[in-house]
């Protein structure tokens, strides 16, 4: 691969970063602070956070085994989804490689950042040969995206055909692992340090269930990780959201448990809507969720609506059509989605 220096955008590299308060005294004790013209009222909120959540981070990398300088922290992972395009992408010059159908943030990412987006379509199994991808690239390709488990088909990536690209793509390839703690794969990020180009993303809104949280992450060597830094707003995670992860991330077993739960009722709600004689087939999945091609899926999915059951209508995404993409919620309702679903 190309060094990270000849993949960083010219004008990122000579970027001297802002440099704020709380980065100044770094590794020396301070207990009166007049430096930032904080409100010296309302404690503890009166304080700027932790620009680089270094406490949440050693908690993370613990969990995640990964090296806390290989951790970045983002408000959600399009955070560090926009940070890829605007520290490795030359805007009107390069252009990106990405898996169709995939989540829709890359796109859009690419959209705002002015970088060109190639689609490359899975295969009838939504799977991917490292061949067809790298032969979507060219000379100005810098980035390509991969998502496994995949979202909106739920299937795990093939594993091997992602090492090849790993190998022989002169750029970096991300994986997005945002439903990994779903499936029994061993996640990428722990090849970190056999893959220099490799950026892993993950999140807090999954299986952790903190959604509301924002908090998103990346995984990769630490002159990616530096250059994210370099580039990310000072203070891009807030105060509360870092003590409430801090709080939920201290406490594995509990979210190991809403896991175990989940996959559960996966199996349930997915025998039991194959079953159905409005559904075609169910899709085999590795994430929290079930793609399901219905004999109306519009139909159904307005129905549903009516009944005040909301789940996500992927009928005009590739490979999908007529499909639902259902959410495994709690027991209860799952069932009261079944009931629903048994009156059609």
């Amino acid at each position: 691969m190309k060094s990270i220096q000849e993949l960083t955008r010219k004008n990122i590299l000579e970027l001297t970063a802002y440099s704020c308060a709380r980065d100044e005294y770094k590794g020396k004790e301070a207990h009166v602070f007049l430096d930032a013209n904080e409100s010296p009222y309302n404690k503890p909120f009166n304080r700027y956070p932790d620009p680089l959540q270094q406490s949440l981070k050693k908690e993370i990398a613990k969990v995640k085994g990964v090296k806390e300088e290989c951790i970045f922290l983002g408000n959600g992972s399009d955070e560090a989804i926009d940070l890829v395009y605007r520290c490795f992408t030359e805007p009107g010059t390069d252009n990106v490689v990405a898996i169709e159908p995939t989540y829709g943030m890359y796109s859009v990412c690419a959209q705002i950042n002015d970088i060109e987006y190639r689609r490359v379509l899975l295969d009838n199994h939504f799977d991917i040969t490292a061949d067809k991808l790298t032969a979507a690239c060219d000379e100005h390709t810098k980035v390509i995206w991969l998502c496994s488990p995949n979202n909106p088909t739920g299937n795990l990536l093939n594993r091997e055909e992602i090492v090849k690209l790993l190998q022989s793509f002169e750029g970096l390839v991300v994986v997005d692992e945002a439903y990994s703690d779903f499936s029994k794969a061993r996640p990428f990020r722990l090849d970190l340090h056999t893959y220099p180009n490799l950026i892993v993303l993950n999140t807090m809104s999954k299986a952790w269930g903190c959604a509301a949280l924002r908090l998103g992450m990346a995984f990769a060597q630490k002159a990616i990780i530096d250059t994210f830094n370099k580039v990310k707003y000072p203070y891009n995670i807030n105060e509360l959201t870092q003590r409430q992860a801090l709080e939920i991330i201290k406490d594995p077993f509990e979210v190991d448990k809403w896991v175990r739960t989940i996959l559960l009722e996966r199996s349930r709600l997915a025998e039991a809507i194959h079953m159905l004689p409005i559904c075609n087939k169910v899709y085999p999945t590795d994430a929290n969720f079930i793609l399901a091609e219905m004999t109306d899926a519009e139909g159904i999915y307005n129905y549903l609506m009516q009944k005040g059951i909301i789940v996500r209508n992927r009928s005009r995404v590739s490979l999908c059509h007529n499909c639902l993409r259902i959410t495994v919620g709690t027991k209860t309702e799952n069932n009261e989605l079944l009931a629903a679903l048994r009156h059609l």
